[in-house]
């Protein structure tokens, strides 16, 4: 009797397992800030750089999850990449910045909230165009897929009668296994 409980608490939990189901979108894209082109260096119109690019950083809520990831490839001697506010950005303040993204001159800058994130060079080189602001926007995932119907209009799961059946059987078979062949 003993093992007919745990047989039976077996096949609860692999029912449970195989009717739940957790599905988790995320998409990782890495952009190069001034391309392969011009890379983070002085004398780029790094806005009118944005504008022209077809980039458009969305992180989708819900069902997906975006990270961008912002590349900052320039000469770690002479540049560097700080995360400052608004009003750094527009003065071109290199002090009391939020983050120093400058690591070895190949420096990645995850972008995961939705905001405008703004990046100057220190060391004067900002007043020679080494900054960029970048907008990244939060939009509602894509409308769900309607469910599948059957040939008589009910609602059915993408594996159809017979494929959930053939899971709980999956389920059960290895349920039984477990408790039998030990």
């Amino acid at each position: 009797m003993k093992n007919m409980g745990s047989w039976w608490m077996m096949m609860m939990v692999m029912v449970w397992i195989s009717s739940v189901t957790v599905t988790v979108v995320v998409s990782e894209e890495l952009h190069r800030v001034g391309d392969a082109r011009y890379g983070w260096v002085p004398d780029v119109n790094f806005t009118e750089w944005l504008k022209n690019r077809s980039i458009m950083f969305i992180l989708f809520s819900m069902e997906g999850v975006g990270v961008y990831n912002a590349y900052f490839g320039f000469d770690k001697r002479c540049y560097s990449v700080l995360q400052v506010n608004q009003t750094s950005y527009e003065n071109c303040i290199d002090r009391d910045f939020i983050f120093n993204v400058t690591r070895g001159g190949r420096d990645v800058f995850q972008l995961t909230e939705a905001k405008t994130y703004y990046f100057i060079s220190g060391g004067g080189y900002c007043f020679r165009g080494m900054k960029v602001a970048v907008p990244v926007t939060e939009h509602p995932p894509p409308p769900a897929e309607p469910p599948l119907t059957s040939k008589n209009g009910t609602p059915t799961s993408a594996l159809g009668v017979n494929g959930g059946w053939m899971v709980l059987g999956i389920g059960l078979g290895a349920a039984f296994l477990l408790l039998h062949c030990r």
